[in-house]
C-alpha cells in the first residue's frame, strides 16, 4: 500500500512538472460575430441576407508576429438557403493601442455570389501592438467586423 502511495505521488509530481514547464510563447484568437440581416441590390435585383450567418476571424502567432490569419462567413439554417453574398470582399486592418489605424490589407472584390466567402492573409510582423480586425464588405458597404487585441 505504501508503494502505491509513493508511485501515485511521483506520477502526480511528474505530471505537474510537465504542465508547468515553459514552452515557446504562442498565441491565437478565434472570434465570431453574427451577420445582421440586410438587403442590397445587384443588377436591379434585391438580395436579402437572413439571420443565421456568422463572421469568424482567426489569428495565430506570437507577440507582434502573425503566422496565420483567416476570416470568413459560415451560414446555417435559413442563412444557408440564401443566395449568399455578392460583390464581396474581406479587408484586414491593424491599429495601434491608441486605436489609430496604420495598415490595411484590402481584399479583392468578388463579383460572384458566394454563401461562404473567405480570405486568408499572409504572415507578417506588426510594427506595434494594438489590434487586428477583419471586415466583410458587401456591395461596397461594411456589414460586419471582428477584432482581436494583439498584446505582449
Amino acid at each position: 500500500m505504501q508503494n502505491v502511495a509513493r508511485l501515485t505521488t511521483a506520477l502526480a509530481t511528474a505530471g505537474a512538472l510537465v504542465l508547468t514547464t515553459p514552452a515557446g510563447a504562442h498565441a491565437g484568437a478565434i472570434g465570431s460575430t453574427p451577420v445582421r440581416t440586410f438587403e442590397y441590390s445587384v443588377g436591379g435585383v434585391t438580395m436579402k441576407v437572413p439571420t443565421g450567418c456568422m463572421f469568424t476571424h482567426i489569428v495565430r502567432g506570437s507577440g507582434r508576429k502573425i503566422t496565420y490569419q483567416n476570416a470568413g462567413v459560415d451560414c446555417a439554417f435559413v442563412g444557408a438557403l440564401s443566395s449568399g453574398f455578392c460583390n464581396w470582399r474581406i479587408d484586414f486592418t491593424y491599429a495601434d493601442t491608441d486605436n489609430r489605424s496604420y495598415r490595411t490589407s484590402r481584399g479583392k472584390t468578388h463579383s460572384e455570389c458566394k454563401i461562404d466567402p473567405m480570405r486568408n492573409n499572409s504572415p507578417q510582423t506588426l510594427p506595434r501592438y494594438g489590434k487586428a480586425c477583419a471586415h466583410l464588405y458587401v456591395n461596397g458597404v461594411r456589414r460586419v467586423s471582428q477584432c482581436h487585441h494583439i498584446t505582449k
